[in-house]
């Protein structure tokens, strides 16, 4: 591959692969696998801005010419050196000054427009950037392209603290330099250029694990999934149950952390393949919290004992790696190696995490939750010494305060029945037929305790 080529723009003190305190390069298996779906080998590509080595190479190893355009000069070096081998050539700038007249069969952008230019860039739009793009196309070309969500999950799970202190590429931009905030927004801009598909892609831009065409159903549980997994700290919602929400009101794909644009060409409804499970059912966890929430008990009492006997028979999934189809079972992902008990433990301490209601106030914490329901398929759980740290909190503040609000409500009720039982039983102790029967019974009584020393004296 041809050393980079300075074309005007270039950082040279900047590197976008290995960033200090701006984000990294876009990645992820579900990149990847767009790219494996929608390159040929005959084709001549060009990526243009900041992706991962993986990316680049997963492009590198598949055609036989790439072409790269990376405004900063050490990525240019260093992408140049590795790729040594590769037909091509590295070009450093900015897109503004791209003035190369080769046309290309796919333009890869997965990281977006944003990171096309550099600081001394005056006004050059995210419309005309994406012209310059498109028109580097030849006929019947493909153009993959990526955007951030402005108000994505990522809004309402944790708030970016950092966000009003200047980072090192926050240099001043035009307001119109700026892409267009919200899907529909960007599915206006994109008309133009023949829209193809578009994909939702979880948990974000730079981390892109999945990329679905449609969040629903068990798609909803897998995004719910790669979002819980990178927002496993302190949070201000439970980022899985947000997302299951956010699904079943059908509004997952509009509140994605960022999506993928692919024109040209059609593609493969879910990225990577097979990352979805297929089939009716619902998901057991799912099933299980909705008896719990209503306190129904039967159901409880009917599905944990048939469950635990598909566990006999060989299963080996928590209820939130089981999908029940009817009054079948069936894995949603790879096997999980516990005992039955630990698989109801993992329940017990996910039902707790997400805030759901308990019908049984006795069962607080993971152990006694986890003894109940598996004493509904005759399983005995011993009893263990209460430890201060085996009480398990919402994941979220919000789940949190709500179940701080339902507490001290069922506890204002408790609270009033103590207050009428003590009132009922004091107007008894005041009433004529009780006091007659104490004045009655209370001699008897004390004769009885008299005549019980005497015995125990004779017997002496």
């Amino acid at each position: 591959m041809t050393r980079s080529n300075l074309i005007g723009g270039e950082m040279l003190n900047w590197s976008d692969l290995h960033p200090g305190d701006a984000r990294p390069a876009a990645a992820g298996p579900a990149a990847i696998a767009l790219l494996a779906a929608t390159v040929h080998p005959e084709d001549s590509v060009l990526i243009a801005g900041p992706h991962a080595v993986d990316v680049v190479t997963a492009v590198a190893d598949r055609v036989t010419s790439v072409d790269l355009l990376l405004r900063s000069a050490p990525d240019a070096e260093e992408l140049a050196e590795l790729l040594h081998d590769t037909k091509g050539q590295v070009i450093c700038g900015s897109l503004d000054r791209f003035a190369v007249d080769e046309t290309y069969d796919v333009v890869v952008a997965l990281d977006g427009i944003d990171r096309l230019v550099g600081p001394d860039t005056a006004d050059f739009t995210w419309s005309e950037a994406l012209d310059s793009l498109y028109s580097r196309l030849a006929p019947g070309g493909r153009l993959l392209l990526g955007a951030e969500n402005a108000f994505g999950f990522q809004r309402l799970i944790q708030p970016d603290i950092t966000a009003a202190l200047p980072r090192d590429e926050d240099w001043g931009r035009a307001v119109t330099d700026r892409a267009p905030t919200g899907l529909k927004p960007l599915h206006t801009a994109l008309r133009n250029v023949g829209l193809g598909a578009t994909y939702a892609v979880f948990p974000s831009l730079v981390q892109a694990d999945v990329a679905l065409s449609t969040v629903d159903g068990f798609a909803g549980v897998v995004a719910a999934r790669a979002v819980a997994a990178r927002n496993d700290g302190p949070v201000l919602m439970d980022p899985y149950r947000l997302v299951l929400d956010a699904a079943e009101a059908g509004m997952a794909f509009e509140l994605a952390p960022a999506w993928y644009f692919v024109i040209g060409t059609d593609s493969p409804e879910v990225l990577p393949e097979g990352s979805v499970p297929t089939g009716n059912g619902v998901l057991l966890e799912e099933y299980l919290l909705a008896a719990l929430r209503s306190d129904d008990q039967a159901t409880l009492r009917r599905i944990i004992p048939d469950y635990v006997a598909w566990l006999g028979t060989g299963g080996a999934g928590s209820p939130d790696n089981v999908i029940l189809d009817g009054s079948s079972y069936r894995l949603f992902g790879a096997e999980q190696e516990l005992d039955v008990v630990e698989h109801l433990a993992r329940f017990a301490k996910r039902a707790l995490e997400s805030g759901s209601r308990q019908p049984w106030p006795a069962a607080a914490d993971p152990h006694a939750l986890t003894a109940r329901l598996a004493s509904m398929a005759g399983i005995t759980v011993p009893e263990q010494e209460f430890r201060p740290d085996e009480v398990v909190r919402p994941r979220g503040s919000a789940e949190q305060l709500t179940t701080v609000a339902r507490l001290a409500d069922e506890l204002a009720h408790a609270s009033a029945r103590a207050i009428l039982f003590e009132g009922t039983v004091s107007g008894i102790r005041r009433s004529l037929p009780y006091r007659v029967g104490h004045g009655v019974l209370n001699p008897a009584r004390v004769i009885r305790r008299r005549l019980k020393r005497v015995l125990r004296k004779v017997r002496r």
